[in-house]
């Protein structure tokens, strides 16, 4: 090689060079710990790509990777997290985005055209990275082998499309379309079984479905490694050394020597940053991956040796690969159960760069609670160690107790030995075998959880006329509350040598119990070793009892066929043709652009020149003097250009972060901190991660002095009469006579509590704001909230100027769920008060944990109730004391009391009364969300009712309808808003799901199943709502353009609701009544534009389900105020012309000079501003006694849509609600600690539904009840009731507790009379270790008790 070859390669390997979508960027120095999705997102054009959680667990940022290998000679294409993936680990790769599948201008992809028309995209913020997992699987399906599948269609199986998704999160659509979409390219998919769609009509043949489907062809793919790359991919040198790539053994430890005092980074995939977040900064890092060394795969008679830096996913492959020969089947089947365990490790796109010997080191030097290490350590894997020259081979259990590996030292591979059972001296009749199992409870079965335990077990047993004798046992724990997995060495002592039965299976699992017992401040400790002795018995009680196993198959349930993750649903809607195009269930305005990544959202915006950016600093405390704001270094940390506080405001402004109807709340704290979270301070900095790091880096000096204790509990408030007050004409009336009601009781139940918990919003879009000073002290300010009006009305009072000089500008919102109502004010605000100071652009884009940590979430209350009641089942009298958490502002907090009320009412209480106080506490302010106080009505109202039915012994449902409103009492309850006797469906709404859902044939069922089942039990119900709404005044403005297009504002935001959608909809029906030729395809001339708070004043908030139609009719009283202004023109130009378009009068209007613009702030009347709506659900689950999860088999919904102005949209709020409250009753805590602190901080721990944990079987129905004259063309709203429904379920699971205790009581489990143990409180939400200990968490240890009983 001469002297310029030479140049040239050491250019090349000092040159950072990848493609994206198909561009070639060169980069010659880079932060080496700069992410992929910051370099995207702040560097390229391409912004669909989001950020959401920062930690591998959302999948909002998932990319494709593609590697060009040289030796194979084929592209690899992996799904991946860039919020993890190192932008220097990608040399030589291309990464594909959604961006580079297509475009509105190019010509969209078939994946963007189907998400758009299954209607998949609701506030769209998931939806590109939906795509592009979608897209992985499809490029990687084409490699399978197997047949050529029909045209349009790819080699994906329908199980496969489904799983394309899993580790994905969605908080607006339910899943169930976003599966649809992805089932609609399986090669396997029956047509018939995909939802609603914009595609085909309802009648169309198979074929002709199948021929209107947006045609996709494999072979007409995107090229996803551009031929310019294959001669890229070499190691990354920078000159700096910031950045090594060695290639051998010797040169990894020639780096690690030299690097004295030098801070060091080993990278492979960089996944544990998800999980242990770093602040510090490291002088070198050293990427693995070309070391043949470590990425060695051996495969022989011994065993299978996986090279350190293997990713997870390419070891999942390799132990499924089918022997040939050299391996017994035995072990074979060891290896397969290996992966199908590591499957269920975080997701898909974390598992294809997460490396083998990455998670074993986490568990080892920092006691990450590890799937991997626990099933390895049960088969004796050995680990091989690198220390200088020192070559060193160790058990697994060895390496886990020895002291954190230090840094000079190489893990190389992991070895798992093949194992067969023992062939000993055993007479003929005995069979020897051996048996492998793993086991995992997890909040979620699939995806990002932390889990409660991992177990796997392996054994070698002898069967023989006299029982099963264990030769060898080993039992491995892990991931319970310990430093690392752990061999239950005394228990495998105990069993090897014994024939199993019942009494030895009971000593055993006592063992157990003892030995696996979490370190002190672990959660739900009794639960995590209950799971343990349930995960030994699962494995041994085959062996004792053969006829029996605790399994049942997992997607076991009636009339369904193929098993998958929604194994199948079904949609009813009826369109109108009434208002047309009102009533059609056409796609969502914007969907598509959603989908392709083109729908701007603010964090998607260009930074401004000289642009800085923002972060919160909070208080720890919750009630403390602040003496002072400093940093761990004594200067300022890097980037870091300033700090704004109170200090800050300028003269005549105010220290103001929000404002509500009933009060304010500052905006930073002064010299005291009232709760912790609290924001203290704003760190400015030149990045947003310099700004979250300096943030971070923030040490708060605090003072107690002259303070008392803060009131952390409404108990203390009460004690302290610490409330708010609630507007005289806020509260709510009581209902009928009380004392009246509990004299004509002939049962009373006095002084029952029930206490609700939190629940946060989870918005995919975190909160955002982009603030731009403007001439003459204006400021611009970009948000991301539900009420740009307010934002306005605070900037200008923090900042002392004119609410005129304040413009707030929204187009889009990532999802909302009322999160983005009040709280988004403070984050704009300091957004603004840094940029009026430092007199630049100021942006923020708050990360997952701060907006945790401010979110506040939903109210927590304590109830406590007295109820009367009938022999027969009928309630008399009903009050309730409410104590409701609403934090140390007043906020919202004062609809409260009149939501609850009203939600309450759906039963006949006879009387109903109530007391109900705001408590003020030292904790976050508390705001709306997603239907405020009425969904924990609904579960008081419920579990009400649940006890009325145990102390009767009755059936609860025969309760519910004993109880169930005739239109009299509904009168009596809701009085002035329960409209005429015909509107009140619910009665027939019920009768209809009972036959539709065929509840009491699944009631018998229910109940033959559980008597065949002992360690599954099921329960069902059917549950109704009723739930009042309000319509709003609201702003509205329409223009015409001289080309007769029509530009549409809204005070109402698109948060994902289809608000747009129902606006171009009425707007095109309202102005087709002009009756002139042109108006067929009004649709496509109508374009509602984004909320500007200057142009449409007086907007208010979008909230409460009933914006969209309130916008809808405003728009319409402009339609009607236009079309009266051009009708004359109209009739004149008829007699002129005859035949008359809609471009000849608009052309006319300009020329006689018309005003084409009309607007209105509509003020709904008495008589339209409140009405009721109804619906019901029914619930089917299956609860493992064993572990307490809880699996949603199927959920059957008919919910009042009135009628609805677009069933598509209205279907996709009712399922996206009804999921959303699946989240709040079953699986998401909002947990802080004893300050007050949010200790819930990301996907690891806070886990709303995935499609995973959906009901398998998810069937609804919007019903069209006809006409309803004082409503919006007979509609009514669709957002928030839903939500209510999914009560059903947690009632559901409560039936199948019932069930468990039951029996558990058969076995000798429980003291007491009957009615003592009977009735039993489920908390909400109802996770796994709260169902584990309803159903029993001895019922292991009962249950062999019994058994041995018996054999006595």
């Amino acid at each position: 090689m001469d002297g310029r070859e030479m140049s040239n390669a050491a250019k090349e390997l000092d040159t950072l060079v990848f493609a994206v979508n198909g561009e070639r960027f060169e980069l010659s120095e880079v932060d080496p710990s700069t992410t992929l999705l910051e370099f995207l997102r702040s560097q390229t054009r391409f912004k669909g790509t989001k950020l959401s959680c920062g930690e591998g667990g959302c999948g909002a940022c998932d990319v494709l990777l593609s590697k060009y290998d040289p030796v194979l000679k084929q592209v690899e294409n992996d799904k991946v997290n860039s919020c993890l993936t190192l932008l220097c680990s990608i040399n030589g790769c291309s990464i594909t985005t959604t961006e580079g599948l297509g475009n509105s201008k190019d010509g969209l992809h078939p994946i963007h055209k189907r998400m758009a028309g299954f209607h998949a995209s609701q506030c769209g913020f998931c939806t590109p990275a939906m795509c592009i997992s979608l897209f992985s699987a499809l490029v990687n399906a084409k490699n399978a082998n197997r047949p050529e599948p029909p045209p349009g269609f790819s080699k994906l199986t329908v199980l496969e499309a489904e799983k394309a998704i899993v580790g994905n999160l969605c908080r607006c659509t339910g899943y169930r379309p976003i599966a649809d979409t992805c089932k609609s390219f399986a090669a396997d998919v029956d047509i018939e079984d995909l939802g609603i769609n914009s595609f085909w009509k309802k009648g169309d043949s198979i074929e002709d479905k199948i021929s209107k489907l947006p045609f996709y062809d494999p072979n007409d793919e995107i090229c996803t490694y551009p031929e310019f790359l294959k001669n890229e991919s070499k190691p990354l040198n920078f000159k700096s050394q910031s950045w090594s790539t060695p290639l051998t053994i010797e040169g990894l430890q020639s780096l690690l020597g030299a690097g004295n005092g030098t801070r060091i980074k080993l990278v492979v995939g960089n996944t544990s940053t998800g999980y242990y977040k770093e602040l510090e900064h490291y002088d070198k890092y050293i990427d693995l991956r070309y070391i043949s060394e470590l990425s060695l795969i051996r495969r022989d008679h011994t065993g299978i040796e996986i090279g350190a830096t293997v990713p997870i996913s390419k070891a999942i492959l390799v132990l499924r690969e089918e022997n040939e020969g050299e391996l017994c089947s035995e072990a074979e089947l060891v290896f397969q159960k290996i992966a199908n365990h590591m499957e269920k490790v975080a997701s898909g796109s974390i598992r294809n760069v997460a490396s083998v010997g990455g998670n074993l080191l986490i568990a080892q030097r920092s006691h990450f609670p590890s799937d991997i290490a626990t099933i390895f350590l049960a088969v004796k894997s050995i680990v091989s160690i690198m220390t200088g020259q020192k070559h060193e081979k160790l058990l697994l259990e060895e390496f886990l107790g020895r002291p954190p590996l230090d840094s000079k030292s190489v893990l190389l591979s992991v070895k798992i030995p093949c194992w067969k059972s023992e062939r000993k001296s055993f007479p003929s009749e005995t069979e020897t075998k051996l048996l492998f199992e793993t086991y995992r409870a997890s909040p979620r079965p699939l995806g990002n959880a932390m889990p409660y335990l991992i177990a796997a077990f392996l054994a070698d047993i002898s069967s023989s006329k006299t029982g099963v004798l264990v030769n060898n046992i080993h039992l491995a724990f892990g991931a319970y509350g310990t430093k690392h997995a752990e061999r239950a060495r005394k228990v495998e002592e105990y069993l090897v040598g014994k024939v199993l039965t019942f009494g030895v299976l009971y000593e055993a699992v006592k063992l157990v119990e003892a030995a696996v017992v979490p370190e002190q401040g672990t959660s739900d400790p009794a639960y995590r070793s209950s799971l343990a002795v349930g995960f030994l018995f699962e494995f041994l009680l085959p062996l004792v009892d053969p006829d029996y196993s605790v399994t049942s198959d997992p997607y076991e349930f009636d009339d369904i066929g193929n098993p998958g993750l929604v194994s199948s649903a079904k949609q009813v809607i009826e369109s109108s043709t009434e208002y047309y195009p009102v009533g059609k269930p056409i796609m969502k305005s914007g969907a598509a652009l959603q989908a392709s990544g083109e729908a701007v959202y603010v964090d998607d915006i260009p930074s401004p020149e000289n642009c800085l950016h923002g972060a919160f600093i909070h208080s720890t405390k919750p009630l403390a003097w602040v003496k002072d704001v400093k940093f761990k270094s004594k200067s300022l940390p890097d980037g870091v250009t300033d700090i704004i506080s109170f200090r800050d405001i300028p003269k005549g402004g105010e220290n103001i972060g929000c404002r509500t109807p009933y009060g304010d709340e500052p905006l930073f704290a002064d010299d005291l901190t009232s709760y912790a979270g609290q924001p203290v301070a704003f760190v400015v900095a030149d990045t947003q991660k310099s700004a979250d790091v300096g943030a971070a880096m923030a040490i708060i000096d605090y003072d107690t002095e002259g303070l008392g204790p803060p009131i952390l509990t409404v108990e203390e408030a009460f004690e302290r009469s610490s409330f708010f007050e609630v507007p005289s004409s806020m509260y709510p009336a009581q209902v009928g006579d009380f004392s009246k009601g509990m004299s004509e009781a002939d049962h009373k139940i006095l002084s029952a509590e029930i206490r609700l918990g939190s629940q946060y919003f989870f918005y995919l879009e975190t909160h955002t704001a982009l603030a731009i000073p403007d001439e003459d002290d204006c400021m611009v300010v970009y948000s991301s909230s539900q009420c740009p009006e307010y934002i306005q009305t605070v900037i200008a009072r923090c900042l002392g100027i004119p609410e005129h000089n304040v413009r707030v500008i929204t187009r889009r919102v990532g999802g909302g769920f009322g999160g983005k109502s009040m709280k988004s004010m403070r984050i704009a605000v300091a957004s603004a008060l840094a940029a009026h100071k430092l007199r630049c652009p100021v942006r923020i884009y708050v990360n997952r944990k701060i907006d945790m940590i401010m979110a506040g979430g939903r109210h927590p209350m304590k109830i406590t109730y007295s109820v009367g009641f009938k022999s027969n089942g009928k309630i008399t009298a009903l009050h309730l004391d409410i104590l409701i958490n609403s934090g140390i502002a007043i906020d919202l907090s004062p609809i409260l009391p009149g939501k609850i009320v009203d939600s309450l009412k759906k039963y006949d209480w006879g009387a109903l009364s109530f007391n109900i106080k705001l408590c003020k506490t030292n904790h976050c302010t508390k705001t709306t969300m997603r239907a405020p106080g009425e969904v924990n009505a609904t579960f008081i109202a419920e579990a009400i009712i649940e006890r009325v039915a145990s102390t009767l012994s009755m059936e609860v449902d025969f309760i519910r309808m004993k109880n169930l409103h005739t239109y009299e009492s509904l009168n009596f309850f809701y009085k002035g808003i329960a409209g005429e006797p015909q509107e009140y469906t619910l009665p027939s709404i019920m009768d209809k799901l009972a036959s539709t859902s065929s509840f009491e044939k699944r009631i018998e069922m229910t109940k033959e199943y559980n008597l065949c089942n002992k360690w599954h039990k099921k329960g069902i119900a059917l549950v109704p709502i009723i739930h009042p709404c309000s319509m709003k005044p609201i702003p509205g403005k329409v223009s015409i353009l001289w080309d007769g297009s029509v530009a549409v504002e809204v005070a109402g935001i698109e948060l994902g609701q289809g608000l747009w959608t129902k606006v171009k909809q009425m707007t095109a029906y309202a102005l087709s009544l002009i009756q002139c030729d042109g108006t067929k395809d009004f649709l496509d001339k109508v374009r509602v534009i984004q909320a500007d708070s200057l142009s449409l004043v007086q907007g208010g908030s979008t909230s409460a389900s009933t914006t969209s139609e309130s916008s809808c009719a405003a728009v319409r009283v402009c339609c009607d105020i236009l079309v009266g202004r051009l009708a004359p023109l109209k009739e004149k130009l008829q007699k002129q012309m005859g035949s008359v378009t809609w471009d000849d009068i608009i052309l006319q209007a300009h020329s006689e000079n018309v005003n084409l613009s009309a607007s209105t702030y509509l003020v709904p009347d008495s008589n339209s501003m409140s009405y009721l709506t109804y619906g019901a659900a029914v619930s089917e689950v299956e609860v493992n006694i064993l572990t307490g999860e809880t699996r949603i088999l199927r959920s059957d919904i008919i919910y009042d849509c009135g009628q609805s102005l677009n069933p598509a949209v209205d279907l996709g709020q009712i399922e996206g609600a009804f999921v959303q409250g699946i989240g709040f009753f079953m699986s998401e805590e909002y947990l802080s600690n004893s300050d007050g602190m949010v200790v819930t901080e990301g996907t690891w721990t806070y886990t709303i539904p995935t499609i995973d944990t959906i009901p398998k079987q998810f069937n609804v129905e919007v019903l069209n009840s006809g006409h309803h004259k004082n409503r919006v063309l007979s509609s009514k709203a669709s957002g928030e009731p839903p939500l209510l429904l999914a009560v059903s379920v947690h009632c559901a699971t409560r039936a199948a507790i019932k069930e468990a205790r039951k029996q558990l009581r058969s076995w000798g489990g429980s003291e007491g009379s009957d009615s003592e143990s009977t009735f039993f409180d489920l908390e909400v939400p109802a996770t796994m270790p709260v169902v584990k200990g309803l159903c029993g968490l001895n019922s292991v240890e009962k249950y062999l008790q019994f058994c041995a009983s018996l054999a006595d």
